[in-house]
């Protein structure tokens, strides 16, 4: 084959093979860390030229869905390593470098869906939830404070202690615990006021002003597997996306 992609029904052949990469490892057939087959085999595999199969790659990479390392090879991504954790983390200080939070478990406990979460989770009203509330102390100062909501029929066996043991962090608890890989997120942000409960763990006073963060966490296929509401501070602190780079 030559190294342009022939186009087919679906459109061209690179997204055929993407598809077919993406379905094995949303089917667990290369886990987070591993690296994927040779390029070899790979083309071998779905029948195309090297320059379709790394047009395939170059996709699922620009997802996050794959990492690639200098001088070792293609991975699948994980959330262990800080390149991860600074793709879904976007608090950092006015003036300085991003840090690690020290992460406070609140609360845990269980409930319903109200019409808010259901829609979000896109589960039905009144399903069994798993309520998660973490403070976020950055440089010993109280910055966030995350209310989290997932579907109790997704993370079946979630517990207190797996909460508040995990050695990382709780997208990876997600991904070893459950198999749910949290590939992206769709976040919207507000300026808000703080109440009385959220004011006094944040060091503030009801009515002061905070930002808001409205986030979706989706898995494969975009389907949502977390609904968080996270209220931060920002007297020392912003809200910064940038593109994660290897």
């Amino acid at each position: 084959m030559n190294g342009w992609d022939a186009l087919g029904a679906e459109g061209p052949l690179y997204q055929s093979v993407q598809r077919q990469m993406l379905a094995a490892l949303e089917q667990g057939e290369w886990r987070p860390d591993e690296a994927i087959p040779s390029e070899k085999r790979l083309c071998d595999r779905f029948g195309v030229s090297v320059g379709t199969l790394r047009k395939a790659i170059d996709a699922l990479v620009a997802d996050h869905l794959l990492v690639r390392r200098q001088g070792l090879g293609t991975f699948v991504a994980s959330h262990s390593r800080p390149r991860q954790f600074f793709q879904f983390f976007n608090i950092s200080p006015h003036d300085g470098p991003r840090t690690y939070p020290e992460i406070t478990l609140l609360q845990f406990g269980f409930g319903k869906a109200d019409r808010t979460a259901a829609e979000k989770l896109a589960i039905p009203l009144q399903s069994d939830t798993i309520k998660i509330k973490n403070l976020l102390l950055m440089q010993g100062r109280p910055v966030i404070v995350d209310t989290i909501t997932l579907a109790a029929q997704r993370f079946k066996g979630m517990t207190e202690e797996l909460v508040r043991n995990r050695p990382n962090t709780l997208y990876r608890l997600y991904l070893d615990a459950f198999s749910v890989n949290v590939l992206r997120i769709d976040e919207r942000v507000r300026a808000a006021t703080v109440n009385a409960a959220t004011g006094k763990l944040l060091g503030l006073k009801v009515g002061d002003p905070v930002l808001e963060i409205r986030r979706i966490a989706l898995t494969f296929n975009r389907q949502p597997v977390e609904w968080r509401i996270s209220h931060v501070n920002t007297h020392h602190y912003e809200y910064v996306h940038r593109d994660v780079v290897e």
